[in-house]
């Protein structure tokens, strides 16, 4: 037989997380925390004794690439695709007031 949870219950731990919650919010959760805890407990009636412990259900390998450093753009290159440029650099709008 399962423990349910009681508005009073939820109000209590309101009080311990320091939240001030209206009536209405008080019903809602308490509905809300009141359908995970039935979850949990349909998860924990489970019979999972023949499954092994996994982190992952899908076995995974390294799906990173090497880290290999490769061909990159020149300065001017890079420049040469920018709306402006100015001493080498990318020109961008002036922000917060900034003088240019």
């Amino acid at each position: 037989m399962s423990v349910r949870i009681t508005r009073d219950d939820v109000a209590h731990v309101a009080t311990l997380a320091r939240l001030s919650l209206a009536d209405d919010e008080l019903d809602t959760f308490t509905a809300q925390l009141a359908a995970v805890l039935e979850h949990a407990e349909d998860v924990a009636a489970l019979d999972l004794a023949d499954v092994p412990p996994t982190s992952h259900p899908v076995p995974l390998v390294n799906v990173l690439r090497p880290d290999v450093p490769g061909p990159t753009l020149s300065p001017e290159d890079a420049l040469a695709a920018a709306p402006q440029a100015e001493d080498g650099r990318f020109r961008v709008p002036t922000i917060l007031g900034e003088a240019p």
